[in-house]
């Protein structure tokens, strides 16, 4: 399969939920974080609002179907990583480490300094593959204010475990 990267259309925000909540299937292996797997994920409404800031960008198949997403947010020189999904029959292919690669790329072309997230510390496919990609782990000193209060709002909505990850653009990668 030769994937095919693009920002998501209005008409596709439909879709776009259910990819995440098939994404989140992942989740049902790891103890303690099965519910994840019934969680609420971002809706039509919430992509609609990234797309109309040209902020949600997907991995698509030959047939231009979206396999997977990665929405965001501006939060100063920074491109803050919301969302990265990629549908659970389509994991472990590498779509989601090239669709993160094809934003880095537009994001230091736009300019931002850094790619930000934050992500569970000890899930494999979270904090240890964004810090194959490059991405550091930050301390208390080094976040912005906006990811410490988003740490603390993902706490206060039962995501423990989290941290928050930087990867300064203009860094070589680990691809």
């Amino acid at each position: 399969m030769k994937p095919d990267f693009r920002l998501a259309r209005p008409q596709e925000a439909g879709q776009l939920p259910s990819i995440e909540q098939s994404a989140a299937q992942a989740f049902l292996g790891i103890k303690g974080l099965a519910w994840i797997a019934e969680h609420g994920v971002l809706s039509a409404a919430d992509h609609l609002a990234f797309i109309a800031e040209g902020l949600d960008w997907l991995v698509v198949d030959e047939q231009d179907m979206p396999l997977g997403f990665l929405c965001a947010c501006v939060q100063g020189d920074a491109l803050h990583i919301e969302e990265l999904a990629v549908d659970h029959a389509y994991q472990g292919q590498g779509l989601g480490r090239r669709l993160i690669a094809h934003v880095r790329d537009w994001a230091q072309g736009q300019g931002f300094t850094a790619l930000t997230l934050t992500t569970f510390v000890e899930v494999p496919w979270n904090a240890p593959f964004y810090t194959r990609l490059g991405f550091v782990a930050l301390d208390d000193g080094q976040m912005s204010d906006f990811l410490r209060r988003q740490l603390v709002y993902e706490h206060s909505r039962g995501l423990q475990g989290r941290c928050a990850m930087r990867q300064m653009l203009g860094e070589a990668l680990f691809l």
